[in-house]
């Protein structure tokens, strides 16, 4: 889940590891098909989710979106300090490329800060392969290669010219009734996060607040995604892409005639296998570079939902500070008890309960709003003042798919879908 997807709290030599992960070989199809598409699938379309996002206030949103975006810091400089002589000129390039030179050198069309990361990618990856050619990791440590080489392994010689995907590739389905329940905590934490990052799109957009109809139906079709890639047997499920948000932020974006044009780019580049290994030998610490300032804006997203909170509240202050403080604190707690055991705070016998509970609160984001939302519809939320203390009167307005002329402009479906799944 390359946007948000919780996953259980990794151990010391893994990245983002996966509750079923030893059983990946098997192709146990309860990692994608079974837990999450059904539960996001009836959560989004039945129209339950609609009724937990009408409870969200500005202030409640602000830890969800924040978290969302600074708590994968972990994938940040930590990523580029692998290979820190391609992964830092990357970022310093970035900067240079979206933050300076637009405003150091005028053009008629916004070429620098719209296509810097095209721009500074191809430099540096040129970079690297110099490096690689040159013979000046032929001696590195096998660590060191990995991260900084660009013909990692025979990547590309090893795959195929045309390699067309089908369903049930890796052999017929199994499932395993704990780990569906597994999945589904995985998944449902998974959907929170996807929630958050919504949001931040529709900000960073410059569009109105979502309707909370809307969110449920993107999170109904984020299930679809998912059932879509237990059919083809990806091994992961399907969430909203924090880094593609902190990319619109960055380029301003939002179109969704690119958004296709880019889907229809990687359905050929996965077909072709050729290619698409060599943009997968671009080396990693590129994309933490990357990730650095992608997730650096959709936190500040979250942030800028404090315009609409009175600040000056102690109740404000207080479920501000405690959310996020225990959404960085709780996981925390949960990673370094795992890193050391060599498993989760939870560990009993049966090892679908233990990532039930070891993998949603692993998750800053979740753990962050789960806070911020029980106290800010339980403490004083009859009071008048706290109601504006709090910012929910700034989304009134937005609470009904109809109550706002725009909202058809910015969320209505295309290919006339609206008439199948309709907002209210």
């Amino acid at each position: 889940m390359a946007g948000g997807g919780a996953a259980p709290p990794p151990k010391q030599e893994e990245l983002q590891p996966h509750p079923v992960k030893d059983q990946l070989p098997s192709v146990s199809y309860c990692i994608t098909s079974p837990p999450p598409w059904p539960e996001a699938i009836i959560l989004g379309f039945s129209g339950l989710w609609r009724n937990v996002v009408r409870l969200l206030s500005p202030l409640s949103a602000v830890p969800l979106i924040s978290l969302a975006g600074f708590g994968l810091y972990e994938l940040g400089f930590p990523g580029v300090a692998k290979c820190v002589e391609v992964g830092l000129p990357e970022i310093i390039l970035m900067l240079i490329f979206s933050q300076y030179l637009p405003h150091a050198i005028h053009v008629a069309k916004p070429v620098f800060d719209r296509f810097s990361v095209i721009f500074t990618i191809a430099i540096v990856w040129l970079y690297a392969y110099i490096l690689t050619a040159s013979g000046a990791y032929k001696n590195a440590r096998t660590k060191t290669q990995i991260h900084c080489r660009v013909d990692r392994s025979g990547l590309i010689s090893g795959a195929p010219w045309i390699n067309v995907p089908y369903p049930f590739q890796w052999g017929a389905p199994t499932f395993d009734a704990g780990e569906c329940f597994a999945m589904m905590m995985a998944s449902f934490v998974a959907l929170v996060e996807s929630t958050g990052t919504f949001i931040a799109v529709s900000r960073y957009a410059s569009a109105t607040m979502i309707p909370p109809s809307v969110l449920g139906r993107g999170i109904g079709w984020q299930g679809i995604g998912t059932l879509l890639g237990a059919f083809f047997g990806t091994a992961n499920g399907t969430a909203v892409s924090v880094e593609n948000a902190g990319l619109l932020a960055l380029t301003h974006v939002g179109s969704r005639r690119v958004v296709q044009i880019s889907a229809g780019f990687m359905i050929f580049f996965s077909i072709l296998g050729k290619f698409g290994a060599i943009f997968a030998s671009i080396p990693l610490p590129i994309f933490a570079a990357l990730y650095c300032i992608f997730f650096a804006y959709i936190g500040a997203c979250g942030l800028s939902f404090l315009q609409f909170c009175n600040l000056n509240s102690f109740r404000t202050k207080f479920i501000m500070g405690f959310s996020f403080f225990m959404g960085l604190s709780v996981p925390q707690y949960f990673n370094e008890y795992t890193s050391v055991a060599g498993y989760g705070p939870v560990h009993t016998g049966a090892r679908w309960f233990n990532d039930m509970i070891n993998v949603p609160f692993s998750s800053k984001a979740f753990v962050a709003v789960l806070v911020a939302f029980f106290l800010d519809n339980t403490i004083q939320r009859r009071d008048t003042s706290v109601r504006r203390d709090r910012g929910y009167h700034w989304w009134d307005k937005f609470r009904s798919f109809k109550t706002d002329s725009r909202s058809e402009e910015f969320y209505s479906l295309p290919f006339n879908l609206n008439k199948f799944f309709p907002s209210v």
